[in-house]
């Protein structure tokens, strides 16, 4: 009964209309491109406070432990003994103290830049009996911002 009119001009208009232009599609990876540099520098920024303040931490927490162990055996471990003193009691002790049963850390952690935190005594760069630090990001001593040493006298 009714005849369907066949449009080719409109089929036409439709394909024209149809998908994203070069520039369009350019514009919007550029945006994504300035979007995602954005982001990034914010999480990179963020990683490197996480990984300072993390070192501080562990100092803190290192340091505690030695003060621990000081009270107990009535000395600081020598720089031989080192860190793994507040794990394993020390075969080599002279002190006349009583070392705590189970150790005073479980692990002696790394720093978050996955390195040894260093010990070194008779301390020079605290004023202390000894020196704790975290080379920091570089791992050479010195350094500024997230390159800074981060130590027990910070």
């Amino acid at each position: 009964m009714f005849a369907r009119k066949h449009r080719p001009a409109q089929k036409k208009l439709r394909s024209k209309q149809a998908g994203f232009t070069l520039t369009e599609i350019m514009v919007v990876v550029f945006i994504i491109g300035l979007l995602s540099r954005v982001v990034l520098v914010n999480v990179l920024g963020a990683r490197t406070s996480a990984q300072v303040q993390a070192a501080r931490a562990n100092v803190t927490a290192l340091t505690n432990a030695l003060e621990q162990y000081s009270l107990d055996m009535y000395d600081y471990p020598t720089e031989q003994q080192g860190l793994d003193a507040l794990v394993d009691q020390p075969t080599d002790t002279t002190a006349a103290g009583s070392y705590r049963r189970g150790g005073y850390i479980n692990s002696v952690p790394l720093d978050p830049w996955g390195r040894p935190f260093v010990y070194e005594r008779p301390g020079e760069k605290s004023g202390k009996a000894y020196d704790l630090y975290s080379l920091g990001a570089d791992g050479q001593e010195g350094g500024e911002e997230e390159n800074a040493d981060i130590g027990n006298w910070s």
